[in-house]
C-alpha cells in the first residue's frame, strides 16, 4: 500500500517545529498564548489544500476537521488527535531542526551548545536506529517532537487518505488541541461537534508502543498562614510561613513517594512550585497514582505531615484544597475493548513489534475517556521530550502513519 507513497510527515515535522507555540501554566487566558494559533491557522490551510473542507480552528484555539468516509458501510466514526503547543520545561523558541541522515550509532554533538551531547549509553533506544534518519534540535532548544511530531503524522495520515480514495474507511475526525502541556487540552473542546465514536492520541514514544493506561492525577494546594510582625519587634510574635514552608517540604520522603526515586507503577507526591511572603505561603503539589483510590492516600499523608509541622505554631493555620486533574484511561478501556484491540492489530500490520505501555503522565486522552471518547495513546516517535536532546527518527514517524491508515481499515474491514 505504501510502497510507491512519499511520506510527508518529516517534511511537515520540520516546518511546525520551527513555530514556537510553548504554552504558559501562569497564564488565565484561553489558549494560554497566543502564538498556539500560528501553528493553528497553518493546519487549517493545509488541510483545506489536501480538499477537507470543513477544516477550521475556533476561537479557543482548536483545529477540526473530517476525512470523508469511502465506504459503505456503517463504521464507527474515528478521531485522531495531536496537541499543538510545546512544554514550559525547555525554550521552544527559534528552534533550528537538524536532520541526522543515515545514523550510525555514534554520539550526537549539538552544534549551538557543544555541552549537549546525545549519548547512546545515555539513550539506548538509539541502537535500534542505525540507518535511520534522525531529526535534533540545535541544543539551546527542544525540538517540539512532543506533540508536533503527533500533528505531522496525522496531517500526513489525512494527505495519504485523500490521494488513495480506494482505501476503504470510515468518517474520520481530526483534533489538533492547544495546552496540552499545562494541563488545559481538553477544557473547551466541543465533543459533539467532533461527533466521533472513539479516538486515538499520537503522543507516545518507542515505534510499536500502545498505552492503555496513565496516571489518576490530583493537584494539592496548601496555603500557610502565618502571623506578621514588624521584624525589629517581632520576638515571640512573628510566625514566618515562609519557614513553615520549608519545613514541609524537607520532612517529604526522599527516597519514596517522590518522581526521582519512584518508576513503574508507583506513584508520588511532588512540590512544584512555592510563591509567598513570611505572612503567607502557598505550596503546590501533584498527586500521582495508577490506581485512583491511591490518590486519596498519599493527599492524607500529605496532610498528616502538615499537621505534624504545624502543631509547633498553633497561631499559624492552613489551607489545603484538592482538584481533580485526570483519572487512569484503562477504568474506560477495559470496557471499551475493541478500540485497543484495533490499535494492536494496526501496530502488527505495520510490521512492528506491539509494546504495551503504562504512561507515567497524562495525555489529552485521559480526560477525553472520561468525558465519553474512550481514546488510548498510539507512538508517535518521540524520545527525550521537554530536554534539548530530544530527537525522532523519521522512519519511525513513517510507521506512525502507517499504523494509522492500517487502524482505519481495520475498523472498517471489522463493520
Amino acid at each position: 500500500m505504501f510502497q510507491q507513497y512519499s511520506f510527508t510527515a518529516a517534511e511537515r515535522f520540520l516546518r511546525y517545529v520551527q513555530i514556537d507555540t510553548q504554552s504558559d501554566p501562569q497564564s488565565n487566558t484561553f489558549p494560554t498564548t497566543e502564538k498556539q494559533k500560528d501553528l493553528g491557522r497553518i493546519l487549517v490551510a493545509e488541510l483545506q489544500q489536501i480538499g477537507l473542507e470543513d477544516a477550521h480552528m475556533d476561537e479557543w484555539g482548536y483545529v477540526y476537521a473530517t476525512i470523508p468516509a469511502t465506504t459503505e458501510k456503517t463504521v464507527p466514526v474515528i478521531c485522531f488527535c495531536a496537541h499543538m503547543d510545546t512544554a514550559p520545561d525547555c525554550s521552544g523558541t527559534n528552534v533550528k531542526p537538524i536532520l541526522h541522515k543515515n545514523y550510525q550509532g555514534h554520539d550526537i554533538i549539538l552544534p549551538d551548545d557543544t555541552t549537549q551531547v546525545l549519548r547512546v549509553g545515555e539513550y539506548p533506544y538509539l541502537l535500534k536506529l542505525t540507518g535511520h534518519d534522525i531529526i535534533t534540535a540545535s541544543g539551546s532548544t527542544l525540538l517540539g517532537s512532543d506533540d508536533k511530531a503527533g500533528v505531522a503524522e496525522i496531517m500526513d495520515a489525512a494527505h495519504f487518505l485523500m490521494t488513495h480514495p480506494e482505501v476503504k474507511h470510515g468518517t474520520i475526525k481530526l483534533l489538533f488541541t492547544p495546552d496540552e502541556e499545562v494541563g488545559k487540552g481538553t477544557a473547551k473542546v466541543d465533543l459533539k461537534k467532533l461527533g466521533a465514536d472513539f479516538g486515538y492520541t499520537l503522543d507516545g514514544g518507542d515505534a510499536g508502543s500502545l498505552e492503555d493506561e496513565t496516571f489518576s492525577a490530583d493537584g494539592v494546594q496548601v496555603v500557610i498562614h502565618g502571623v506578621i510582625a514588624h521584624p525589629g519587634y517581632a520576638k515571640d510574635k512573628m510566625i514566618n510561613a515562609m519557614k513553615i514552608a520549608g519545613e514541609i517540604l524537607a520532612a517529604l520522603p526522599k527516597d519514596r513517594l517522590s518522581p526521582e526515586s519512584t518508576d513503574g507503577k508507583r506513584g508520588f507526591i511532588h512540590p512544584v512550585r512555592v510563591e509567598g511572603i513570611a505572612e503567607k505561603c502557598t505550596i503546590d503539589f501533584i498527586i500521582r497514582d495508577f490506581e485512583t483510590g491511591g490518590l486519596q492516600k498519599k493527599e492524607d499523608y500529605l496532610r498528616t505531615q502538615i499537621e505534624e509541622r504545624m502543631r509547633t505554631y498553633p497561631k499559624a493555620s492552613f489551607e489545603f484544597t484538592v482538584t481533580e486533574q485526570y483519572r487512569n484511561m484503562k477504568e474506560v478501556l477495559d470496557v471499551n475493548t475493541s478500540v485497543v484491540d484495533f490499535a494492536k492489530e494496526a501496530i502488527t500490520r505495520a510490521g512492528l513489534t506491539l509494546k504495551m505501555e503504562s504512561i507515567r503522565g497524562g495525555t489529552d486522552g485521559s480526560r477525553l475517556s472520561f468525558m465519553g471518547l474512550p481514546c488510548p495513546n498510539l507512538f508517535a516517535g518521540e524520545q527525550a521530550i521537554h530536554s534539548r536532546l530530544e530527537f525522532i527518527s523519521v522512519q519511525d514517524m513513517n510507521k506512525a502513519v502507517e499504523t494509522l491508515v492500517h487502524l482505519v481499515c481495520i475498523c472498517e474491514e471489522k463493520s
